[in-house]
């Protein structure tokens, strides 16, 4: 397996040459909303042969860092792995679960080891895409990725794949073949506040009531000066989803939109009508251990330590929490990893994942997600 990797500003001249060499057969690109648009055609001129999937960001990772305004393209060549992609435009938030099961219904289902994701990331209930998904190649087979990003202004996000890029696809690339590594991990590093709120009245991934109350009139009380700059201000206090008793699931929700008019607030992923939420807040050291974590899982995964993607996911929410000291979450999961992986990805509106190896996959959010993939000799 080889992996080459280049970044470039928006605006630059692409230079594909290097990547180009080593006969990528799939490539993955991850950039600004501007950056991706611009350079869609080129990465298509340059790679027709390869499987093209990727995102628009709220951030884009390379071991260097973090940067904002760039296009990062990373090139893989398998030697034994396979692969399929699969595209599906999504109608409308409803249409979520319809458009997972589409997705992998179109992918082959003999050798199927591990699926990649990635979709629009604000009209989607991502929670819903992974359920359709799972029902038709069930939980053992893992699905890593996310959902787009554009800068923070959930407005419109876009997904690279074969016919380009587009504002309402998400794709999915199958990976197959017994030579194949991939090793993921999840972790968080936020902490609760305040009690738990009963959930009183939801659909889906909307939230109506919390103990009987509007679900945005209890948010604002607790945001306080905070709630004028919602719905982007929510990313700094996400709910933790808890269970009939009071203990926590495991997964976090973050806020995509608010309306006024019905009170509701409208989260990332769907939400237990017969749950508790909790509000959460985070320091930049605790989502640095988070991080670390992460990478600490996903190595444990390996089976060898060869050269390889170290695929990261990360919610927009801690970037937004860790301001000027964000390259510290990257420079602890390249300490974890070494030298012997290429690190890329971006920031986030949903991140995706199982939790440990055998877990059904699910929908993160403010979470640091990683993928590690490799192939045995």
């Amino acid at each position: 397996m080889k992996v080459v990797q280049t970044a470039f500003r928006q605006g630059a001249t692409p230079d594909f040459s290097a990547l180009a060499a080593i006969e990528p057969n799939l490539v993955l690109a991850f950039g600004s909303v501007d950056a991706l648009r611009q350079s869609a055609a080129a990465l298509a001129d340059a790679f027709p042969g390869a499987q093209r999937a990727g995102c628009s960001t709220a951030g884009e990772i390379t071991a260097k860092g973090v940067e904002d305004g760039t296009l990062v393209v990373t090139a893989l060549h398998f030697d034994h792995t396979r692969m399929a992609q699969v595209s599906t435009v999504l109608a409308g938030m409803d249409d979520s679960f319809a458009a997972g099961k589409r997705l992998a219904s179109g992918l082959p289902v003999a050798g199927l080891r591990a699926i990649l994701i990635f979709g629009q990331g604000v009209q989607i209930n991502g929670s819903a895409v992974l359920s359709g998904m799972t029902e038709i190649v069930g939980a053992k087979v893992p699905i890593t990725g996310g959902l787009a990003g554009d800068g923070g202004a959930f407005a419109q996000t876009w997904v690279l794949d074969e016919g380009g890029v587009s504002s309402d696809r998400l794709t999915c690339v199958g990976l197959y073949g017994d030579a194949l590594q991939f090793a993921h991990g999840s972790f968080g590093g936020w902490s609760p506040f305040g009690p738990a709120r009963k959930v009183t009245r939801s659909v889906n991934n909307v939230l109506f009531e919390l103990d009987g109350e509007s679900a945005l009139e209890v948010y604002k009380r607790y945001l306080g000066e905070h709630a004028s700059g919602l719905p982007a201000s929510g990313l700094l206090f996400p709910f933790a989803m808890l269970g009939s008793d009071h203990t926590e699931v495991g997964l976090i929700r973050t806020i995509l939109g608010v309306d006024e008019t019905s009170g509701s607030l409208t989260l990332a992923g769907d939400i237990d009508p017969n749950g508790y939420l909790r509000l959460m807040h985070a320091s930049t050291d605790a989502l640095v251990d988070g991080a670390e974590a992460a990478a600490e899982a996903a190595k444990a995964m390996q089976a060898n330590s060869g050269d390889g993607l170290a695929l990261l996911v990360s919610c927009v929410g801690r970037k937004l929490v860790m301001g000027g000291r964000v390259d510290e979450e990257v420079e602890a999961v390249g300490d974890v990893f070494g030298q012997g992986a290429t690190l890329a990805g971006f920031y986030s509106y949903g991140e995706i994942s199982p939790f440990t190896a055998g877990v059904e996959c699910k929908l993160h959010n403010q979470t640091m997600t990683i993928t590690y993939i490799a192939e045995t000799a």
